[in-house]
């Protein structure tokens, strides 16, 4: 069964805009994972529009399930994982000012600096994964680098799926299987959806884990927070 990580950056978000600590971003964290989820997800972006550096902080410890920090990793980000010492943590190739993450590493211009990162996570006893696009030469150098796992960037297996799904999720399961025959394991994560996340899991040859974040809590403002997590892993089983 895959496992489904909970990002809960948009419950940050609906907090900041009114202020003060409601909706309460670590009681939303223990009651996903009291739902059902099987582990947190929160990305801390320089700016603090959603997670915030102290939310990073106060969820260490709170998260029973498995703890998966994601950012760009400059030194600020570099912090956090020495300090929480989180179960994974995900790099994302987006620097401060983009909306969202909507692109992949490029492993090899950016093989050197990955790779000195990649390695000092390691060394803390931190789970290492990279945010990349279904590109086998770039999932090659992924292996180099010693990750253990990647995040397939899934907007563009989205934005298709209602066109063609076979079509949109090819390159993902040929990229997957070239993925574990070099012993990585498989993440994804972006636009998956409860119309669209049943077929991609179903497609691929292994699937460990979906971070989910946009879609869960916008279905939750009509299905509940609990209702959406348990339809979410039924799809996943």
């Amino acid at each position: 069964m895959s496992k489904l990580s909970v990002n809960i950056n948009k419950i940050a978000t609906i907090r900041n805009a009114r202020g003060g600590s409601i909706p309460n971003v670590v009681q939303f964290a223990i009651d996903c994972e009291r739902f059902g989820a099987d582990g947190i997800t929160v990305h801390p972006r320089p700016d603090e529009r959603h997670i915030t550096t102290q939310d990073a902080y106060d969820l260490k410890g709170v998260v029973k399930t498995e703890y998966n920090i994601e950012g760009y990793p400059d030194e600020r980000f570099m912090k956090l994982i020495r300090d929480i010492r989180p179960t994974q943590a995900t790099l994302v190739p987006d620097p401060p000012g983009v909306l969202t993450s909507n692109a992949g590493w490029n492993t090899i211009t950016y093989f050197e600096f990955l790779k000195n990162i990649c390695e000092e996570i390691k060394a803390l006893g931190v789970r290492t994964s990279i945010f990349i696009e279904p590109n086998a030469e770039m999932i090659s150098n992924a292996a180099k680098l010693g990750v253990d796992r990647i995040e397939l960037y899934t907007g563009p297996y989205a934005e298709d799926y209602s066109k063609d799904r076979i079509a949109a999720v090819k390159e993902y399961a040929e990229a997957t299987k070239h993925a574990v025959s070099l012993g990585l394991g498989i993440n994804a994560g972006h636009d998956l959806s409860l119309e669209n996340l049943k077929f991609f899991k179903d497609s691929l040859v292994q699937l460990d884990e979906v971070s989910i974040g946009h879609a869960i809590i916008s279905d939750a403002l009509y299905l509940g927070i609990e209702n959406t997590i348990q339809r979410y892993k039924l799809l996943l089983s």
